[in-house]
């Protein structure tokens, strides 16, 4: 069964090789041979990296001539973000929910002691 787009661009966002890979990209499109430089790989292990941000819809290569660009596709991590939002929201809440919570009891506390 193939996962969902969402699990491949979390498995592809997964190794740290690949997302210095996005880094560069984010700085606009460059090609394989310039993406490799930084890495002490060879070019089929770069090649690999770049096959699974492909697959996972995060960059979008091409060939023009002897050169072959990369991008990073706009818009490559909404999907992601999205889904981080909904658990960024969550947990906001529950902790605005706690801190209340700890100031109802340091109120409670403060009136406790005063009646000393």
């Amino acid at each position: 069964m193939a996962a969902d787009p969402l699990s491949h661009k979390f498995a592809a966002l997964a190794d740290p090789t690949r997302r210095a890979i996005l880094a560069r990209l984010a700085l606009g499109e460059t090609t394989v041979t310039d993406l490799a430089k930084p890495f002490k790989m060879s070019g089929p292990a770069i090649s690999k990296h770049l096959k699974v941000l492909e697959t996972a819809g995060l960059i979008a290569r091409g060939r023009e001539a002897q050169w072959r660009p990369c991008r990073i596709e706009v818009n490559a991590l909404r999907e992601v973000d999205d889904w981080l939002e909904e658990y960024r929201r969550m947990w906001e809440a529950r902790l605005d929910r706690l801190e209340d919570y700890l100031h109802e009891l340091q109120a409670t506390e403060n009136k406790r002691g005063r009646k000393k």
